[in-house]
């Protein structure tokens, strides 16, 4: 321990980013690329330990991060990411786009199908209490290849949701200096659509709000608190004022896109409740994970998701659906009922929302890449954890870095829908993780209990993707809907009729296996209903991935698992020879 607290933190050494076998030089990575298809064959239902992912990897950081928040810090957190990044930025844009009015029921969707995910997340975030968040759950349940798909789609949330959160400021500030929304950028005439606008204010935001997230997590939770007040009393006012001088009459027609937009533009407002993964990660600093966490995740979802649907009910009286701005919409509508005042209260409000978005997503995007970083799945330099600050600065840097650069070019739309389809991607993925853990146990389910396990999980998942389909279709008759929905009961009911292998210790989702099963139906349901063009950028993306893990995350993790294995038979055998000194004295 003295060694590793001599060294400086500052290292960049080979070592320091590769020390695994297989990079030591070019022969040995000749002869790693050489074992890809033994190495994926080990690795990819290889499943973590929860004392691995508690003890072992930690290791990896050289020093621990402080136990400093309690539950009041997690929910104001959650309030500051998940209100900051969502109602100011997507409400317009879907509303003008998609639902019209029935954006309220968009909310209402996606917040019931962020709430059964919230289920998942409590469940594992009490007793796995690491800042991995569902990377670490995933690699405990599904395995490691499972874990690096999701890993790379939480690094491509994290970039993507940081970025577009960064441009959404820009378009804010300019709105309150009585300018276009688009004036503070740089048009480049040679770059396509959607990625012409340079925007450095958006980088400048996101560099400025991750230096002071790596100057602590405490003083950070400490700034979000105090600063989320304002953001209360501007919601407050936004949700009176819009109530009170809107016009009933612009909430008709109450459906002008049909049920369609209601779901497409549910799917990617989805994307506003992301902030509250990122608090599940503050898991390794909070005081008391068992009562903290569930007070503040279940308790501030529940909270934000009243808030946005009385918000965008807000919204859509003060203005026509057709009128609204896309980039600005709630600093747009008020001088239109003759409150041109409260324009400057909305986006400083707004701004100061962002803010403290950025602030707590700097926090969880950190955190995430730290605990893959300690699985070796990226370089473990990122892994450290500052002895003064007790912060992970490498992986804030690399996060930020990478998002100011994505921020500078992409517009807000091309990063809504990207992040969207990624983000209920991991979702479905957290409820699959719930039920494995329920209804799995290694060496101890039987073979056949396990066969009818995996066959009604199927059944679930395939016939959720049924509905998703035959909606997408345009198909509207009710016999293909209700020949899927008893498909869809029928993998519930045999999951329920099977033994459970495993209890929640301390807090536990209630009605396993319904809510996961509807957590699977909704997130597939809800990724269904994105467009095309959503689906193609998260392809190329998960090509880059997998191009990626093939090529350094395989080796890298495959090598450092064996060490661990061989290093656990080592200590399982001293542990036995103790146990059986003890029982002949």
């Amino acid at each position: 321990m003295e060694e590793t607290q001599a060294k400086s933190y500052w290292r960049w050494s080979k070592e320091d980013f590769f020390p695994e076998q297989s990079f030591e030089n070019w022969g040995t990575y000749k002869s790693a690329l050489s074992q890809t298809c033994f190495r994926f064959k080990d690795r990819l239902l290889d499943r973590s330990t929860e004392s691995n992912e508690l003890v072992v990897l930690r290791k990896q950081s050289e020093n621990e991060m402080k136990r400093c928040l309690t539950w009041w810090d997690l929910i104001w957190l959650s309030f500051g990411a998940v209100v900051g990044t969502g109602i100011f930025v997507l409400t317009g844009e879907e509303a003008h786009n998609h639902a019209g009015p029935a954006i309220v029921l968009s909310y209402a969707v996606s917040g019931l199908s962020a709430m059964l995910s919230v289920f998942c997340y409590t469940e594992f975030a009490v007793e796995i209490p690491v800042a991995g968040g569902s990377f670490s759950y995933l690699r405990v349940e599904l395995g490691d290849f499972v874990a690096f798909i999701a890993a790379a789609n939480i690094l491509l949330e994290s970039i993507v949701g940081a970025a577009g959160l960064g441009r959404s400021f820009t378009s804010y500030l300019a709105t309150l200096c009585n300018l276009d929304p688009d004036f503070l950028r740089f048009h480049v005439g040679f770059l396509g659509k959607g990625f012409n606008l340079l925007d450095p204010i958006a980088s400048t935001a996101l560099i400025v709000a991750s230096a002071v997230a790596v100057s602590g997590t405490k003083y950070t939770s400490l700034l979000n608190w105090v600063t989320s007040l304002f953001s209360a009393g501007v919601i407050v006012f936004v949700i009176i004022a819009g109530v009170v001088a809107g016009d009933s009459a612009n909430l008709t027609p109450f459906f002008p896109m049909g049920a369609e937009g209601v779901f497409q533009a549910a799917a990617v407002v989805y994307w506003a409740y992301t902030g509250f993964d990122m608090i599940a990660t503050m898991a390794e600093e909070t005081k008391k994970p068992s009562r903290d966490i569930p007070l503040g995740l279940v308790g501030s979802m529940s909270m934000i998701t009243v808030v946005y649907c009385l918000m965008a009910l807000s919204l859509s009286m003060m203005q026509k659906y057709t009128d609204l701005d896309v980039n600005a919409a709630y600093s747009v509508a008020f001088p239109k009922i003759g409150m041109k005042w409260a324009k400057y209260l909305v986006s400083i409000g707004a701004l100061k929302g962002m803010v403290t978005g950025l602030l707590v997503g700097a926090l969880g995007q950190a955190r995430y890449t730290t605990q893959i970083a300690r699985a070796h799945m990226i370089p473990p330099w990122f892994a450290r954890v500052h002895p003064k600050t007790g912060t992970p600065i490498n992986a804030t840097l690399l996060v930020t870095i990478i998002a100011a650069c994505v921020s500078l070019f992409s517009s807000l739309d091309v990063l809504a829908s990207v992040s969207s389809l990624s983000t209920l991607f991991i979702f479905m993925l957290m409820a699959v993780a719930l039920l494995v853990r329920r209804y799995y146990a290694k060496d101890i389910t039987p073979k056949g209990d396990f066969i009818k396990f995996l066959v009604y999980l199927l059944i679930v998942v395939g016939s959720s993707i049924g509905i998703t389909a035959l909606w997408n279709s345009g198909y509207r008759g009710w016999i293909g809907y209700s020949i899927s929905i008893v498909f869809w009961f029928v993998g519930t009911l045999g999951i329920t009729l099977l033994p459970k292998q495993r209890k929640p210790k301390i807090w536990g989702v209630p009605l396993v296996p319904l809510l996961p099963c509807l957590s699977i139906g909704t997130n597939l349901f809800l990724i269904g209903s994105l467009s095309s063009e959503a689906f193609v950028r998260f392809g190329i993306c998960t090509v880059v991935m997998l191009v990626y893990y093939f090529l350094f995350g395989l080796h890298a993790t495959y090598d450092v698992a064996h060490p661990y294995q061989h290093e656990s038979e080592a200590e399982d055998g001293k542990g036995k020879s103790v146990i059986e000194g003890l029982s002949k004295q």
